[in-house]
């Protein structure tokens, strides 16, 4: 039997997926588990796997398309099943394509010309709609013209995936006609950004697409993103707590964890093996609410906010109190990379129980983030910076980082908050004690 792609449920809010590209087209043969179509939802861009081997066949989504999560998109035949019909430019078979009308039948409606210049040009007139109910030769004619379009549109991307890419990348360099294999990219791995294209090309698309200038060509995921975090803004009954915390322990503790074990160890790192350890003790942050309760999460999965072209993913450390703090920064870093170049897989954003977000690096010394819905806690971090604090009673210039965390009062009250902060804290300024 024919195994269906459906759009898939990538988190738990999702209610849409945009069909972003095929990576296959329709009749090519793929592999399981080979990346077959890219989706787009309000957290990230993610190239969907094939659920089985065989060939493509009856893709209804086409690119740009807005689906419903859990509605069929398109079709995998065996090669068996494929094999005992010639495939359309569509993806369907001989046998299980509708058939026109011969020059007695009543199904199709068309004009004599019509019929003679679709049988030329291979077209089946059931995929022809005419406002007037009747096919005429100008309706083959357009058909015909937007069928070799898009074959062509086919070609350009399939040359372009041979160069990695950004989707955004991918998208501008479609629009502006300009071969991404000439290019060289400044992201991971070479990968090429928005960034990296041409100016000229650049000012060329403005002029053609002014609405891109008035702010109409917003990307789909900040959009949602914007969405989403109105919603929780405005129904998550937000608090904050603060917290300066001494770091020159966790700076000598980076620094000798960084030459031992020969790992690019960063101070986000640090802070996930130190919150991970801390909701362990804690597990009233480790929890969403969700249906108007309270959830608790069974495992510690810490999410990062990362900032990309299109506007901000949160990739997930699953488990993260099993991990090592070399495992931990290798993950970090790989996640990282592939979310930048719109690579993450849809298990790679999901299950987060805990978010993280670290502006340290951009010089904010403190700022209040808004919870990641549902989860009822996330972890805003500021830079490192000496100020003068009392050490045994004496003012002493310190390296000090501020720490704030945002709550959903309805999942997390006030002193269960401060708790959890305040045994960070301690981690924090005495990572030690995670010996203990």
């Amino acid at each position: 039997m024919p195994t269906q792609v459906i759009m898939p449920a990538l988190e738990l809010a999702q209610e849409t997926g945009k069909v972003l590209r095929w990576i296959k087209a329709p009749g090519e043969t793929v592999r399981k588990g080979e990346p077959l179509v890219e989706i787009e939802t309000d957290k990230v861009t993610v190239e969907i796997e094939s659920p089985a081997a065989g060939v493509l066949r009856d893709v209804t989504a086409q690119e740009g398309d807005v689906i419903p999560v859990g509605q069929p998109i398109a079709m995998i035949y065996a090669p068996s099943e494929a094999s005992t019909s010639t495939l359309s430019p569509q993806g369907r078979g001989e046998s299980d394509r509708p058939r026109p009308a011969d020059a007695n039948g009543d199904r199709v409606k068309a004009s004599p010309l019509a019929r003679k210049l679709a049988a030329e040009h291979g077209v089946d007139l059931a995929e022809i709609k005419s406002s007037s109910g009747k096919i005429e030769k100008a309706d083959v004619l357009a058909h015909v013209e937007r069928r070799a379009a898009a074959s062509a549109s086919a070609s350009a991307g399939a040359a372009a995936r041979l160069a990695p890419a950004s989707p955004k990348a991918r998208r501008l360099a479609a629009e502006r006609g300009l071969d991404l294999r000439a290019l060289h990219g400044s992201g991971p791995s070479g990968a090429i950004l928005a960034a990296d294209l041409p100016a000229a090309a650049a000012s060329v698309s403005t002029t053609a697409r002014p609405e891109a200038a008035r702010g109409d060509g917003l990307s789909h995921i900040w959009r949602i993103m914007a969405d989403r975090m109105t919603v929780s803004w405005t129904s998550a009954p937000h608090f904050y707590l603060v917290r300066e915390v001494n770091v020159s322990r966790l700076v000598t503790w980076r620094e000798r964890a960084s030459k031992q074990s020969g790992a690019r160890i960063t101070y986000t790192d640090l802070l996930v093996r130190l919150v991970a350890a801390t909701l362990l003790q804690h597990p009233a942050a480790n929890a969403s609410w969700k249906d108007g309760g309270i959830l608790r999460n069974r495992e510690i999965n810490i999410g990062l906010a990362v900032a990309i072209e299109d506007g901000l993913v949160v990739p997930v450390l699953h488990r993260a109190d099993t991990l090592t703090l070399k495992d931990i920064a290798a993950r970090r870093e790989d996640l990282v990379a592939r979310a930048q170049a719109g690579k993450l897989r849809p298990a790679d954003i999901q299950g987060g129980g805990f978010t993280i977000s670290n502006l340290g690096m951009y010089g904010v010394d403190a700022f209040s983030a808004i919870v990641n819905p549902p989860q009822a806690a996330i972890l805003a971090v500021g830079r490192i910076a000496d100020r003068v604090i009392a050490v045994n009673g004496q003012p002493a210039v310190q390296p000090t980082m501020v720490l704030t965390l945002s709550c959903d009062h309805r999942a997390l009250d006030g002193a269960r908050g401060a708790q959890f902060l305040g045994a960070l804290a301690e981690l924090v300024e005495e990572p030690l004690a995670l010996l203990s």
